[in-house]
């Protein structure tokens, strides 16, 4: 099912099943992936739809217990950081999934790398994953462990083929070939730099 939405509001694209079944702990768990720059027209409908979600909007969960959820984000600049900023101010646990490289030399400058480390503090859990031959592909394999281990994705995406290997674009794909349920956020007719 595809919705669509005046130019003013967000394109919320679902498929026909909202959520994969919750696993036996009883907990949803919401991945992230997301563009690192989000243009300032987009940024409100971003966090107005991960605000929806934590608040159960659009999902289904499994069986009944409260709807208790899991935030899985690799906290990087953007998507990743706003999602996880929104989860953690909702009591929401998150669990830093960091991709095998020396992930904080290619997060950005000092404000994000700072954003990054206080984040970091405050969640959950932490999955350090093994290291990579590239840092493209440590982004691609943290970006599969969150989908391998998400019952919803949200995709902060403008819809445009990933610029490099392990972006948005290949993470919303793989999702969608795993039957994992994707949630996209984004204002209609804004394009990113």
């Amino acid at each position: 099912m595809t919705g669509t939405a005046p130019a003013t509001q967000a394109v919320l694209l679902h498929p026909d099943r909202l959520t994969r079944r919750a696993p036996r702990t009883g907990v949803t768990r919401i991945g992230v992936t997301g563009h690192r720059a989000i243009p300032v027209a987009v940024e409100p409908v971003v966090r107005a739809g991960m605000r929806a979600l934590f608040h159960g909007d659009g999902l289904s969960h499994g069986d009944g217990d409260g709807g208790r959820l899991e935030a899985l984000t690799s906290l990087a600049a953007g998507a990743d950081q706003i999602f996880a900023d929104i989860a953690l101010a909702d009591g929401v646990p998150v669990t830093a999934v960091i991709p095998g490289t020396d992930y904080e030399a290619g997060l950005g400058d000092a404000a994000t790398l700072r954003a990054y480390r206080r984040i970091l503090r405050s969640c959950a859990k932490q999955e350090r994953l093994p290291p990579e031959p590239t840092r493209e592909g440590a982004y691609l394999a943290a970006g599969r462990w969150i989908v391998d281990h998400a019952d919803h994705l949200v995709a902060v995406w403008d819809g445009l083929p990933a610029r490099g290997i392990g972006g948005t674009g290949d993470v919303v794909e793989y999702a969608r070939r795993t039957g994992v349920p994707v949630t996209i956020l984004w204002k209609p007719g804004v394009v990113r730099d």
